[in-house]
């Protein structure tokens, strides 16, 4: 491409760059497919990662300090009003067993077991005052990572896939890295595309297994590559002998362009996925400085940032070649013992080494793409279903908090250092509860970020003009750079 583009630079005067002006706008308009083909208003970002915390990461515990707990910690908790708990977390007031200090330039407290992200906080914009619909994990997940708390939708990353297009047809416009240990609630029904086209949901990556991407490669010793290749060809032809016949079925169309996408990735995903060329500096920073050590069996913080960490320099390495959407998760479903953040039984055991690992790899996240400069074009979302009660669940745990929890954005766009709207003197219910934060404010800010109106977006589906937002969703202006 670039000795094309020297070739018709270096052509007759105005004929060179005329061409050359044409060629780059086919190339746009060839690498999108999106079906937003103006954008609605100049865009501050072109990608997008999520890093969801899958079982409930405790607010009070990370980010949200509060000093009320310190001074009545053991005391009975006094709410006044009825709550609904969601099993029997009303014991005591809780204070966290964690440190918390200031940090940056903001001088915002966080704990000490995210003190990695401490350099990171005068780049991030913290919202201490979300509210969820539910405290059961299925329908909370279901509404961060769609918007709707039931089944059905897509997920955030397919409204943008479908949207925005792709910018590098090679690689996946959405790509899902999961928890290594399995699924978190919904499993991938979080990233599903429902009613919009099939090509547009995400792609599951598990970087740390032998065959990160399901049937990407053939594995058995009698398929060769030429055999693999002209097999696809074959079937590409029925496919679109079988489309031509029904050319309203979207869903051959997918599938035929996965095939397609399948044999570009079986070159350039394994580029992307190799880790083995980055910089020891690099690795070392992503917490990956001690691969194929041997680990305990209890949860350990060296673990979780190793497995963590991996799947951030993958996000990077997938971002720079021009992936979309990017989604990173932290948790698997319930099981015991606990390898996510429903910290029923005890918070310290269980919050301390997952939020280690999460904070390297995070931190050195943010760093990598600040100091290539692609963070100023690119959205890092941290979020989880809901937060964790301030009153104990039994002596160590705390119960489900879905009435405030944290979110944190940082990255294009988004003004760092700051935080909008905090939540009481508790941390149980937002400080304003007439001027909450909900996930419909989250999205609605994302998407225009992007470029786009979320107001606009819209699919109709059985006679309904459907959105990420729902009927909801206002831009947060505040933290908007």
């Amino acid at each position: 491409m670039s000795n094309r583009r020297d070739f018709l630079l270096s052509g007759a005067a105005g004929f060179g760059g005329l061409a050359l002006a044409t060629m780059l706008q086919e190339e746009s308009q060839a690498s999108s497919g999106g079906v937003v083909k103006v954008l609605h208003h100049p865009p501050k970002a072109k990608r997008v990662v999520q890093l969801f915390m899958g079982g409930a990461a405790s607010h009070l515990d990370l980010w949200d300090y509060k000093p009320m707990l310190e001074k009545h910690h053991g005391e009975e908790s006094d709410f006044g009003e009825h709550v609904e708990a969601f099993q029997n977390g009303l014991g005591p007031w809780m204070k966290s067993p964690f440190k918390f200090s200031r940090h940056g330039k903001s001088g915002k407290m966080i704990s000490e077991v995210v003190e990695p992200l401490g350099s990171c906080v005068d780049d991030i914009a913290f919202v201490h005052n979300m509210v969820g619909k539910t405290g059961v994990h299925s329908q909370a997940t279901y509404l961060q990572a769609t918007g709707f708390q039931r089944p059905g939708f897509p997920g955030m990353g397919s409204w943008i896939s479908y949207a925005l297009g792709s910018i590098n047809e090679d690689l996946p416009t959405f790509v899902v890295l999961p928890d290594h240990r399995g699924y978190a609630s919904n499993g991938p029904k979080n990233w599903g595309s429902a009613f919009l086209p099939a090509s547009s949901q995400g792609t599951a990556i598990f970087p740390q297994r032998d065959n990160p991407i399901e049937d990407l490669l053939p594995h058995a010793d009698y398929v060769t590559k030429e055999g693999d290749r002209d097999g696809l060809s074959l079937l590409n032809r029925m496919n679109r002998r079988y489309q031509q016949q029904r050319d309203n079925d979207s869903r051959l169309d997918a599938r035929i362009r996965s095939y397609e996408l399948a044999a570009r990735m079986q070159l350039s995903a394994p580029e992307a996925l190799d880790i083995s060329g980055e910089p020891d500096h690099i690795m070392k920073m992503y917490g990956l400085d001690r691969l194929a050590a041997t680990y305990p069996d209890q949860i350990n913080p060296a673990e979780e940032a190793e497995y963590f960490g991996r799947k951030c320099l993958i996000a990077r390495r997938l971002l720079e070649r021009g992936v979309r959407f990017i989604q990173i998760w932290s948790g698997n479903d319930n099981g015991f013992p606990r390898r996510n953040w429903d910290s029923h039984e005890d918070i310290k055991r269980d919050h301390g080494p997952l939020a280690r690992g999460m904070a390297v790899g995070t931190a050195a996240l943010l760093k990598d793409l600040k100091q290539s400069g692609l963070l100023e074009e690119t959205i890092v979302l941290w979020t989880t279903e809901f937060g964790r009660m301030p009153s104990t669940q039994g002596s160590k745990g705390r119960d489900h908090n879905p009435y405030v929890f944290t979110n944190w954005l940082a990255g294009g766009g988004i003004k760092g250092g700051m935080t909008h709207g905090e939540s009481d003197q508790w941390g149980y219910k937002p400080l304003d509860r007439s001027s909450p934060t909900q996930v419909y404010d989250i999205h609605a800010t994302i998407l225009h970020l992007l470029g786009i109106d979320h107001t606009r977006l819209t699919v109709r589906h059985d006679g309904i003009d459907r959105r990420l937002t729902d009927v909801h969703g206002h831009v947060i202006r505040d933290i908007l750079s």
